[in-house]
This record gives structure tokens, C-alpha cells and sequence, in this order.
């Protein structure tokens, strides 16, 4: 497969065996800006996929670089819950300047937790997603790199079990800001009240999930992240160029609950 180019916010194209056809590009209401999904860039979507412009591996990278500028700490290796997580610890180590260590193993079979309909079924399938590489660690002090806290009960686990396994001290870095709100765009969110950020747990979150310390990336560094290396792009077209002429921005509801829509119930 061969990368083309992106499909514009609201544009209906026509793929077939001679080419490809702009049929039309429905106008987005003056004034306002692109709500591109953030936790895309966050969470959801493969580090080699291409979002206006940029790679979503470089982006995650930089969170990373970001985080350890945020929220530096004294250790000894830095680590990654695999695998959407890891070039935000790549991007943290290499800011930190701390060595960059495989301590999981994962077992490709168990699908994602973030998405097991109950509390048991997300455990039980971290327990069975992971096994370590306790010689990488043992006696040592471990940062690990997270890309996002939900509920709070699947990293407990893991931090239970590096624990077990030797390791001296855990320092969990969250390569994005707190999810507080649910998301009404399609994406599954739990509800507020089962978000660990809205919970009275959160004010002691590090002593609530067995770490030593807990820090998140500020929602300020991930939109900076996100939207350091993208810059107009221009296009021969009148009307693919028209379509860029909108102020940049990116959906960061689940966040701030500053939705981009106005919700109706």
C-alpha cells in the first residue's frame, strides 16, 4: 500500500481502478474551527497513521518529551506499558536521558481492556496481557509511561506486579491529561462518575493505584504536542486549498468538557 494523501472533514470521494474523485466537500459553518478527536493522537489510532499532516508515532513522541519536561523524577530506567505508550516513553527517556527498558512482555491474544464491559473482566485481562522481565529491573527505581489513566483499576495491577517482581521503586507519567467527561462523538467513554479523575480516589490516586508517584501531561502540553509540527498546507487546488483555510483546532471535550457542538438532549 502506497499513502495518498488524507481525506478532507467533510469531503465524499470516489476511489476506483482509473482514480480518485473529490465528488464534494460538504462546508464546514463559517467561523468555525476543526474539532479533529484528540485521544486519536492519544490512544486510539495506529502510530503509523497519518492526521493533518503528521505522523501519530512523532506526535506521541513528543508527549513524551513534553511529560519530562512537566514531570521529571529521580529514577533509574524508564519504561513503557506496551504498545500504544511506548514512543511517548521513548520521547520521555530521551528528554530525561534515562535508559529506555523493555520490563513487560505482552501476550498478543487478549484484546484491549480499556473496552471489557466490567471491572473483573478489565483485571482478569491485564493479569493475563502481561508478564515481566524482572532481570531488566529488579533493585531498581522504574518510570513507567502510561497513555492514559481511565478507571484507574488496569495499571494497579502492573504496578503490583513490578512491585512483586523486584522493582525497587514505580513512578507512573500519564502521556495525556486526566479524562474527565464523557465523550457524546462515539467514542466509548465510560460514564463521569466511573472516571478515576471525578472520583474522590484521584486526589490520592498514587497511593490509590500502589504507586510512588503519579503526574499527568497538562492538557496545554498535549494540544502544544499536538499541534507544534502542523502548518498549512497548500494545494494547487482552489478548492482543497479553500478547505485548509479554517482556524486549527482538535475536540478536547473528555478533557475540559468544552464540547465543539452545542449538545442536545
Amino acid at each position: 500500500p502506497r499513502y495518498y494523501r488524507e481525506v478532507l472533514p467533510g469531503e465524499i470521494v470516489k476511489i476506483s481502478r482509473h482514480d480518485v474523485q473529490t465528488l464534494d466537500v460538504v462546508r464546514r459553518p463559517e467561523g468555525d474551527p476543526s474539532a479533529f478527536c484528540i485521544f486519536e493522537y492519544v490512544y486510539f489510532a495506529r502510530p503509523d497513521s497519518i492526521f493533518e499532516g503528521q505522523m501519530v508515532y512523532s506526535v506521541r513522541r513528543r508527549c513524551g518529551q513534553q511529560l519530562a519536561i512537566e514531570a521529571p523524577v529521580e529514577a533509574d530506567l524508564v519504561s513503557t506499558v506496551p504498545e500504544s505508550a511506548t514512543p511517548a516513553a521513548l520521547g520521555y527517556a530521551e528528554k530525561c536521558g534515562l535508559p529506555y527498558v523493555e520490563v513487560l512482555c505482552k501476550n498478543r491474544y487478549v484484546g484491549r481492556t480499556f473496552i471489557q464491559p466490567n471491572m473483573r473482566l478489565r483485571q482478569l485481562g491485564v493479569a493475563k496481557k502481561f508478564g515481566v522481565l524482572s532481570d531488566n529491573f529488579k533493585g531498581k527505581r522504574v518510570v513507567i509511561i502510561d497513555d492514559s489513566i481511565v478507571r484507574g483499576n488496569t495499571i494497579s495491577p502492573i504496578i503490583k506486579l513490578l512491585r512483586e517482581s523486584g522493582a525497587k521503586e514505580v513512578h507512573i507519567r500519564v502521556a495525556s491529561p486526566p479524562i474527565r467527561f464523557p465523550c457524546y462523538m462515539g467514542i466509548n467513554i465510560p460514564t463521569k462518575e466511573e472516571l478515576i479523575a471525578n472520583r474522590p480516589e484521584f486526589h490520592d490516586l498514587a497511593n490509590y493505584i500502589g504507586a510512588d508517584s503519579v503526574v499527568y501531561l497538562s492538557v496545554e502540553g498535549l494540544v502544544s504536542s499536538v499541534q507544534e509540527s502542523i502548518k498549512a498546507r497548500q494545494d494547487n487546488s482552489p478548492k482543497t486549498q479553500k478547505s485548509f483555510s479554517g482556524k486549527l483546532g482538535h475536540c478536547i471535550a473528555c478533557l475540559t468538557g468544552d464540547y465543539p457542538v452545542e449538545l442536545e438532549w
